[in-house]
């Protein structure tokens, strides 16, 4: 990619990444309260993170740059105001189930309504800067499969900090939480294997591994993708055996690992438009 479609892209590689933290995350808290007897406290705590998130990658939209060195174009304004109205519901939904969660609402009604939020975002975001097309709507999976990773990977590795202080709390929420994330990298993995052999974006079939963008798409797979799934599997085992302090290790190397593989993605798919 040019250097200025580098620095151009960098606004939307922040909103991408925070929005996805903040969707994935709010998804985590409905699945683990659904599921599992996970903690009202942390509960409560990631559904915060997620509001304010939210509430942050609002702030940033409002002040993203026209994209003109991108592989995006710039989105109508009744898109525009559809994507940012989806961010400012999605904050106030999350900060809505913070309250639900503290109350022990029996359902996570208001996460549910953010999830919906958060879709709509996702979907108004790439027919705005992609258009309605084939390649449009692998804009939307990309950006929802990327919130499932991240949020999922943060909302994971903070529970496995709640078992020092909630020793008594059954594995079951951690156990679902890792298996939940292995099932979303392992899911990224088989579509970036589909939208590579499809060649969706300026490259045909198999072509991104050996163009320009080579060296990042190679490093999307094996540091963003492989290693990630790895690293869950091995957190799903340490987590059976009720090895918190192991688990929780290894999803700080899968944090780290899961977000630098956003980073790269979100980059590759505005700056260069190849999605992976």
């Amino acid at each position: 990619m040019p250097s200025r479609s580098i620095l151009e892209s960098l606004a939307y590689v922040n909103w991408a990444l925070l929005f996805s933290l903040s969707l994935g995350s709010l998804a985590t808290v409905v699945l683990l309260r659904w599921r599992t007897d996970a903690s009202r406290g942390y509960l409560a705590f990631a559904a915060a993170c997620a509001a304010l998130l939210a509430g942050l990658t609002y702030l940033l939209d409002g002040g993203l740059p026209a994209p003109d060195s991108l592989a995006i174009h710039a989105a109508a304004p009744a898109l525009d105001a559809v994507r940012r109205g989806g961010l400012a519901l999605l904050t106030v939904l999350a900060a809505a189930e913070v309250v639900a969660r503290l109350r022990s609402a029996r359902r996570p009604w208001f996460g549910l309504a953010g999830i919906g939020a958060g879709v709509v975002v996702a979907l108004a975001a790439a027919l705005g800067w992609a258009g309605p097309t084939w390649p449009g709507v692998a804009f939307a999976v990309q950006l929802l499969v990327l919130a499932a990773a991240t949020g999922g990977v943060l909302a994971a590795m903070i529970l496995g900090h709640w078992y020092l202080v909630t020793p008594r709390l059954s594995e079951g929420p951690l156990i679902l939480a890792a298996r939940a994330l292995a099932a979303v990298v392992a899911l990224q993995i088989v579509l970036f294997g589909a939208w590579t052999a499809l060649g969706i974006g300026p490259y045909g079939p198999f072509a991104v591994l050996t163009g320009g963008e080579a060296f990042f798409v190679w490093l999307r797979l094996m540091v963003g993708l492989v290693f990630p799934l790895v690293l869950t599997m091995m957190a799903v085992r340490t987590a059976r055996t009720r090895s918190m302090e192991s688990a929780t290790g290894l999803l700080y190397i899968d944090t780290a690992a899961i977000f630098a593989g956003t980073i790269v993605a979100a980059a590759l798919l505005f700056g260069a438009g190849v999605r992976v």
